[in-house]
């Protein structure tokens, strides 16, 4: 079971330092990536031009353009809500950027108000997600809100 506390005071005590967005993701992604189970992929989309464009991350490569709306990444920025997915082959307008993907998880974050980025992270594994990943995750989520500078 992940650790949400250690890992959150990680990030908050790692962006110390430098709050730029590029290195607080980096580190932020390759946290996750390192001490959550099962997964293929951790990492972050950024609202650029309208639309969602790769940002850091770990795992294999990705899509780099998502449109707002479409996929679980766009469609958690169209409703601005956390979207955990238990089946990606289920979930319509699916984006399927590795194959191997079959659970998600995408997080909103937020800067005076509005979706600047999301933090997304696939699982091979069904289900991999549950409601206390959704819970820490958000936390995590909201300390790099508060870090971070764009």
């Amino acid at each position: 079971m992940t650790n949400y506390n250690l890992i959150t005071e990680q990030i908050r005590s790692l962006a110390e330092d430098e709050k730029w967005f590029v290195p607080v993701m980096a580190n932020a992604s390759a946290l996750l990536y390192d001490n959550m189970e099962d997964l293929n992929w951790a990492g972050f989309y950024i609202m650029r031009d309208g639309a969602l464009v790769l940002g850091p991350f770990q795992g294999k490569i990705a899509c780099i353009n998502i449109p707002v709306g479409k996929g679980v990444c766009g469609t958690a920025v169209a409703k601005d809500e956390t979207i955990l997915v238990e089946d990606v082959h289920q979930f319509p307008g699916h984006i399927a950027c590795d194959s191997a993907s079959n659970s998600e998880i995408v997080v909103p974050i937020h800067k005076d108000g509005k979706v600047v980025a999301v933090l997304d992270i696939d699982s091979p594994k069904l289900s991999r997600f549950s409601e206390d990943d959704k819970t820490g995750l958000e936390e995590f989520v909201n300390t790099i809100e508060r870090v971070i500078e764009f």
